[in-house]
């Protein structure tokens, strides 16, 4: 691989002029600029990105922890990041923590390393040792989706309890009153906030949430077995007519569940997920779902981020936005013929 200084050689000219042309620090001539340029072209040279950041103490690097690049409602928010990242000129380094927090502990020190301007982070949710991690870091970082104790980060995250009082609110208009829900693991502050919203849903219409909650991990999967298990719990006269799923990946193993049982949505059983990921649309039925707004999310992460990499903004942040309903066909009104 070509250096600095067989450019140099190649172009008769000293180091120090090619540093200036590369790194357009001063003024070369136009003559001095040509024969480094060819010089560059010629023996295919790339200027060390590490030497160029230990100079200007940046790296034009921005680094993203995601708790799991299978679920697509994350690799949506990735690609809006990504997208925000190149416009801005920066690249970005994404690292999947799979909910792990070894994992994720070992990647925030591999980024330090790489000396990155800035990070974004959706933590695994057991965050006891990303807090002094991230403060032993000292760099501008932005949580997203999911909140932890550190005052000195930047948040962007949707009113996840207000989207489980409007998914629940929605059962109750269509008749609903024996209404399940399906959350994901309790360390994830983000579900609990949304089995919080089914709660005070029932609560204002005066039912009770008690030994109607399953948990599925935030997987198909998870959600599959759980639907499976509500259909299994009860005599079909106590069958819950609808189920709220805390995410869209595991409402889409609940329809295939319902279906697998004999059953049908929403005529014998009324489903709504949370996320509104592209697939939800193109499940049989459409899924109604809880829409978060995924392009404002990634895009308010790179900006918040940028602001306080740049110096433009010293103070912390906090953004909550708003989920809006996606009425499709996965929810019905409750009738006397359904369970």
């Amino acid at each position: 691989m070509a250096t600095i200084k067989d450019v140099a050689l190649h172009a008769g000219v000293s180091v120090t002029t090619v540093s200036h042309v590369v790194n357009d620090t001063r003024h070369v001539s136009k003559e001095g600029r040509s024969r480094v340029e060819a010089a560059i072209v010629a023996l295919g040279y790339v200027p060390s990105a590490v030497a160029r950041s230990l100079k200007s103490n940046t790296t034009r690097t921005l680094g993203m922890l995601t708790p799991n690049s299978s679920n697509p409602y994350f690799a949506e928010i990735v690609r809006v990041v990504e997208d925000r990242c190149f416009a801005a000129g920066y690249t970005l380094i994404l690292c999947n923590t799979e909910d792990e927090s070894p994992r994720q502990s070992v990647y925030l020190k591999v980024l330090a390393e790489r000396r990155i301007d800035g990070l974004i982070v959706v933590s695994t949710g057991d965050d006891e040792a990303l807090v002094s991690q991230l403060r032993g870091l000292r760099m501008p970082t932005v949580l997203l989706d999911r909140e932890i104790d550190d005052p000195g980060c930047d948040l962007v995250e949707t009113a996840h309890m207000d989207g489980g009082l409007l998914a629940v609110r929605h059962l109750l208009s269509l008749g609903h009153r024996r209404i399940a829900c399906i959350g994901g693991p309790v360390h994830v502050t983000a579900g609990e906030q949304r089995i919080e919203g089914w709660r005070l849903a029932l609560a204002e219409a005066g039912g009770a949430a008690d030994g109607l909650l399953w948990r599925g991990g935030f997987t198909s999967q998870g959600g599959y077995e759980a639907m499976h298990a509500i259909l299994r719990s009860d005599h079909a006269a106590k069958r819950p007519s609808a189920v709220f799923v805390c995410n869209d990946l595991m409402a889409i193993g609940a329809l295939r569940a319902v279906h697998e049982s004999g059953l049908r949505v929403p005529d014998d059983i009324s489903i709504v997920g949370f996320d509104d990921i592209e697939l939800a649309a193109y499940t049989s039925p459409p899924l109604t779902t809880v829409a978060q707004p995924k392009d404002r999310i990634g895009a308010l992460a790179v900006d918040m981020l940028l602001e306080r990499v740049s110096g433009r903004r010293l103070e912390t942040r906090k953004v909550v936005l708003q989920p809006e309903l996606r009425v499709r066909a996965s929810t019905a009104r409750h009738t006397t013929h359904s369970p």
